[in-house]
Formats: structure tokens, sequence, C-alpha cells
């Protein structure tokens, strides 16, 4: 099978509808614009947000620095990129920092990719089936035994070819079969949510057909993009934003535009549980916990569990003294309706950590921040077991006790209104909390 057919790429693909700038602004909290764009669509990250809306706010404010402490799957490094921006990115998740790593080698050549993909469908024929007892319990519940089999040839051979590419060729290589991993799959696998097996899908495709498509969109994308892009440095640092760092000069950086996660329980570990299973990263959902959560924010209630953290130490933490009072209240009621729940969530102590964690995160940003700069904080507020988190107006008065001059929120859209059987009806918002100076 070959796939190198240059003639897809040598020419600029059409055009595509642009989207219009009030609707950017609007879906600025959402990814789903991106799914068409050169080298964002490669990957779907549903956690991240608007690369159109994003390169607006850099030519409005023409920095000569951007920087993202949580970069996610890249879309901030991207579209810095895409003007001429000088940009760095922190992602504390090792797979989904290596996403963007990837992603961000796209200036590499596409006849290459497409040479060393043909070497790696070329191997995949000759791949040793893997035996029964060596193959995850999870991927027998998202594979059929023939599409398995071949998507462990495709892994095979990219472990037998890598080593004679060169590491940038040999990430895209690794992005395009990671990529594949959910549209092969006939279970409930919407990208980059939890899997569930109990659901299937009417469409799927052929691994070595989704291979060779992935492939050749790769191709065309870092083709259109060099004719376009003059590129500039970004760079990626898989690094926890809380933790002290001398990767960027202090008093360094114009503007930050990022999405942290929100306080609603979303387990980031769990969602790429699949691919690191693939790839041999974790065994079980227990390695999640050493493997990816202990990197992260502290969002989800699983590390309050597994952690065994103590409600006490955390409201007492220096770190919240701006919130103390209003932090406490809302985590002393949470420690008590928990009791009256059937599942007794740690959401007291999530709420407390994520709020430590978060401030932490704007000291260091205060630390690399020039005087004057702008920072866009992309939030959601939250209601675990219906009682109120107002996320937004806690990071900005930490913002101001961190040391920046002011912060204001602008709301986009209404959240938890859509779900027939949502858990309680408080009315939650999405937006942008700007925070100056």
């Amino acid at each position: 099978m070959n796939i190198q057919q240059h003639e897809l790429f040598l020419e600029p693909t059409s055009e595509h509808s642009p989207v219009k700038k009030n609707t950017r602004s609007a879906r600025s909290g959402t990814f789903t614009d991106n799914m068409k764009l050169p080298v964002h669509r490669w990957f779907r990250y549903s956690a991240g947000f608007s690369a159109e809306w994003v390169e607006q706010v850099i030519e409005e404010y023409s920095p000569a620095a951007v920087l993202d402490p949580f970069a996610g799957s890249g879309t901030t490094l991207l579209a810095a990129e895409a003007a001429g921006v000088k940009a760095y990115g922190f992602e504390s998740h090792p797979f989904v920092a290596r996403i963007a790593e990837a992603k961000i080698h796209w200036d590499h050549d596409p006849r290459l990719l497409l040479e060393c993909a043909d070497r790696v469908l070329l191997a995949s024929a000759n791949a040793v089936p893997v035996a029964e007892d060596d193959i995850p319990e999870l991927m027998k519940k998202c594979y059929s035994p023939e599409v398995m089999q071949q998507l462990y040839a495709l892994q095979q051979a990219y472990f037998s070819c890598s080593p004679s590419f060169n590491v940038e060729i040999s990430r895209l290589l690794w992005l395009a079969i990671t990529a594949i991993l959910r549209p092969c799959s006939h279970v409930g696998t919407a990208q980059w949510q939890y899997v569930l097996p109990n659901k299937t899908k009417a469409r799927t495709l052929e691994p070595f057909f989704a291979f060779t498509q992935k492939v050749r969109e790769m191709a065309v994308d870092m083709a259109e993009l060099a004719r376009k892009v003059v590129r500039s440095d970004a760079t990626v640092f898989q690094h926890d934003s809380r933790q002290e760092h001398d990767l960027i000069a202090p008093n360094s950086i114009d503007l930050v535009v990022t999405s942290p996660p929100y306080p609603n329980n979303y387990d980031y570990a769990d969602a790429t549980r699949l691919e690191m299973t693939f790839w041999n990263e974790v065994k079980s959902w227990g390695d999640l916990q050493s493997v990816v959560r202990q990197h992260i924010i502290r969002s989800c209630s699983q590390h309050s569990t597994a952690e065994r953290l103590k409600l006490d130490a955390l409201l007492a933490d220096v770190s919240v003294d701006a919130i103390r009072a209003e932090l406490s209240a809302v985590c002393n009621e949470l420690a008590e309706v928990r009791l009256t729940k059937g599942g007794k969530k740690a959401y007291h102590t999530m709420v407390a950590a994520y709020f430590c964690d978060l401030s932490r995160v704007l000291q260091g940003l205060r630390k690399v921040c020039r005087p004057g700069s702008t920072m866009c904080f992309v939030v959601g507020d939250s209601a675990p077991y219906g009682v109120y988190v107002p996320a937004d107006v806690w990071l900005g008065e930490l913002a101001l006790a961190a040391g920046f001059e002011s912060y204001s929120f602008e709301k986009l859209r209404d959240r938890n209104v859509k779900w027939k059987n949502r858990k309680h009806q408080v009315p939650l918002h999405e937006g942008r909390l700007w925070i100056k100076g």
C-alpha cells in the first residue's frame, strides 16, 4: 500500500467557509470550530477552545511573547505561530503534552512524512499477532479481534521503524496512530470522553485505511501552512504550572491565553486511558493516579480520594487567604451535603484543593508576566451536589492577591441547561476572565 500521492498537497486546498466574528466570540470556549483548521484538526481535544478566537486576541494585543500555562493540545501555540508571535506552553499531563509537541512539528517535510508512513504500513504486514493473554481488557472491550490485531500491527511497525526516523517525523506518526484509535473502535468512544463499552457506534474505520487517511490529511495541512505561515518559535514544556521553574525569564510575557480545568469533576486522566493503554503506558485504571493525576490540577474527586486530602489543612493554606471565608463556607457545606448522597464524593476537598492549585499558578504567572500584561482565562463555574462555586470571582480575587491589578468577567454562555439528566438546577455559566497588570 502506497500513500505517497504528492498531488494531494502540491496545490492549495479550497478555502474553508469563514466563521462570523461574533459567532467565533460566542464559541471561544469550544474546540468545535478548530476541526476545520489545518493541524488543529489532527486530534480532537474537546477540552480546548477556539483557535480563531485566540488569533483575534493576539492580533488585538500584539504581544511579543504569549504563554499558555494549560497548553492542552497546543491551540494557543499554533494560533500564535499563525500570527508570527513567540509562544510558550506548559502542559503537565504527559500524554497531552506529547500531542502538543507533535503538532508544533507541522513545519517538517510532508513528503518525508508520507515516505515514512509507507514504511510503517509495509512493516505492519510482517507483524506478529499479539497473544490473547497479552492484550489489556480495555482493548478487548473496545475492538473486534481483527481490528485490534491490525492496530497492534501498526504499533509494532511503528516501534520497529521509528528509530530510523528523525524525532519530529516519529512524533507525527505516533500522533497519526493515536488519532485513529477512537474512530476504529465500535464502542462508545466519542473523542476525548470516557470509554463506554455498552454503547456502539454505527460507523467505524478500518485501521490501515484510517492511518492512510490521517497521514494524508497531515501532509496536506503541513504543505498548506508552509505556504501561509512564517514560523515563529513555539515551545511546549511538560511542566506543572503549580511548580517553581526557570523555563521562562521573569517579566517576559505580554499575554496569557488559557483555559484551566473547571472545578466540575471531569477526570482528565481517565479521558486518555484508552490511548495510554494502547501505548502500554498504563495497565489499569489504578495506574492513572501515579502516571497522570499527581501531575495535574486537582479538579476531580478522584484526586481527593486517592491523596486522602484533609479539608482543614487545605483551608489553612496561605495560598487561599484572599478567599478563605467564602471558600470555607462552601467546602464545609459540601462536607455535610455529601454525607446525604449515595456516592459521598469528596467534592469538599476537591474544591479546596482546586483553588489552592490555581492560586499557585497565578503566583507563578505574576513572576513571568510583564507589568501591564493581559491574561485571559476561559473559565466556568460549578455546583457539585448543587452547592454553587463561583470560580470566576474567586480566581479573580486570587489574581489580585498574587499582585495583578484588576479583573473583569465576560459571560459567553449558559451551562447546565441542555442535559435532561442533570443532577441539579443551579444555573451555571462560562466566560472569559480578563486579568490586567
